[in-house]
């Protein structure tokens, strides 16, 4: 099953694309018995795919990865891609769980803050989506896992007989672990999905849609983390601006405008 359109977006390729597209692809991945991996890619990640290795092949590994982030919607637009939408990813997430709550489509929950945390998460969407499979969940601590806890990690997911691994260990951490677990799983789709998991129990407020429209989600997300998250984006915003204004102008000078 072919994935949706991509454009290169600094050196990412990115889907250019809707929610529906994408969720019918991911329905037909598992019908098909697929064996991929999807990200929802926001700036940091980007940037971080620029400077770190590993980073780098866990983005570029990924089946699809769609633009998370406003402004990089914005970029894809700029070079002329006017379908391009925002693909956030606790939105998409949501949107494939109410499609697998209706098809009985099995899903594994690898991530959060705490156990407890992650048991909050499987209720609360247990209570949005009625019916909803959860064929298991775990807890990774934070830190680098043995051999031996990654090879427990592998049996429980494959016991569990999921079709649709979601992971939420943070960007790029679970883009890594994602191609480093795909070989070894089953499960046609792994899936990052960064802070949904967060959201989705009700431990972090989002940012208000108008400042995620507006491209100012990481202004409403550093107000409530300034000493986690200001060096991430103290960093990587002014990056991001630099790396598409010479794609931008390499184009333009390129397409002789």
């Amino acid at each position: 099953m072919a994935p949706p359109d991509r454009v290169e977006i600094a050196g990412v390729p990115l889907a250019v694309s809707d929610y529906e597209e994408v969720v019918d692809w991911m329905e037909a991945m598992v019908a098909a018995g697929g064996r991929g991996y999807v990200t929802a890619a926001a700036v940091n990640l980007v940037m971080s795919a620029r400077e770190d290795p590993e980073a780098r092949a866990g983005v570029l590994g990924a089946t699809l990865a769609v633009p998370d982030g406003q402004p990089l919607v914005w970029a894809l637009r700029l070079l002329g891609h006017e379908r391009a939408t925002r693909l956030y990813g606790p939105d998409l997430m949501l949107a494939f769980l109410a499609r697998a709550a209706e098809k009985g489509i099995p899903s594994y929950l690898y991530g959060g803050r705490t156990p407890e945390a992650l048991e909050l998460l499987e209720r609360r969407l247990g209570e949005r989506f009625p019916g909803l499979p959860i064929a298991g969940r775990w807890w990774p601590p934070f830190r680098a896992l043995t051999a031996e806890e990654e090879d427990e990690v592998v049996r429980d997911i494959e016991r569990s007989g999921a079709a649709v691994v979601w992971v939420g260990t943070g960007q790029p951490k679970q883009e890594i672990w994602m191609r480093r677990m795909r070989p070894r799983l089953s499960a046609p789709l792994l899936v990052g999905v960064g802070a949904a998991f967060d959201f989705h129990a009700g431990l972090v407020p989002q940012a208000p849609r108008w400042m995620q429209r507006a491209g100012l989600e990481w202004l409403f997300r550093l107000s409530r983390e300034p000493r986690r998250l200001w060096r991430r984006y103290a960093r990587y915003n002014p990056m991001f601006l630099a790396a598409f204004a010479r794609q931008y102008a390499h184009e333009r000078l390129r397409l002789g405008r």
